[in-house]
């Protein structure tokens, strides 16, 4: 089973100062509030394409745990490896830029727990067809898909083998998965993930939002000194 959940916003900043707050959405809590989840960000690669001038990134963020609380909770210790307060999760980024056409792509996904939950987001920041002659000015839409699958219940599946149809629904069996099922874990941990999603993309957007706002009023160089002195914090408290 997978569950897949889509959105559209649009950003009232025009396409290259848009494409810039995404890269620099999780430089310093200090800029962005909403990103204090994430503990590191690196970048891999990035170059530009010499036949088509694409910008091509690989990232990767180490982020507080990427599960839902409700998940943990859901799943027995032998599955999460104990308490999700110390879960922490890789998520792996890679996006396009064409900036004389006027769009990227990313995807983002998680590297760790993908036995439990895989979740890959997928967004399309595109500059408006009326637009088109002017990516400068204007709006900035975006779409993003977040897909969800649990393979937990497969494999919960493949371990129950033959058994009766019943006995996976949980009708003969005392044990935590048959109680509640392979499907129904299923079903629960891409449902639960789903519903929080809606929770953080909304945060993902408010912390955007603050960035684009600090971008208009201080300049691409007023933000970047913001990130400065807060990497010079960091190490003065270290």
């Amino acid at each position: 089973m997978v569950l897949t959940h889509t959105t559209n916003h649009t950003y009232t900043h025009p396409f290259p100062t848009v494409t810039l707050a995404y890269f620099l959405r999780y430089c310093s809590p200090h800029l962005n509030p909403f990103a204090k989840h994430v503990l590191s960000t690196d970048t891999i690669s990035s170059h530009i394409d010499p036949d088509t001038g694409r910008l091509h990134t690989t990232r990767i963020h180490l982020k507080k745990s990427r599960l839902p609380p409700a998940v943990f909770k859901l799943l027995p210790v032998s599955i999460t490896g104990g308490n999700e307060a110390n879960k922490a999760s890789y998520i792996l980024e890679t996006s396009v830029v064409d900036m004389r056409e006027g769009w990227m792509s990313t995807e983002s996904r998680n590297l760790n727990f993908v036995g439990v939950l895989s979740v890959i987001e997928k967004q399309v920041y595109t500059v408006p067809k009326q637009q088109e002659t002017q990516p400068t000015a204007g709006t900035t839409d975006v779409e993003t898909t977040v897909v969800f699958r649990s393979r937990l219940g497969d494999k919960i599946r493949g371990r129950l083998g033959a058994a009766p149809a019943q006995q996976e629904d949980g009708a003969n069996s005392g044990g935590f998965f048959a109680r509640l099922g392979a499907r129904g874990i299923q079903r629960s941990i891409e449902s639960l993930a789903s519903s929080k999603t809606v929770d953080q993309l909304g945060k993902s957007r408010e912390g955007m939002g603050i960035i684009l706002e600090r971008l208009r009023q201080s300049g691409v160089m007023g933000v970047l000194e913001v990130v400065r002195r807060a990497r010079e914090r960091s190490v003065e408290n270290a």
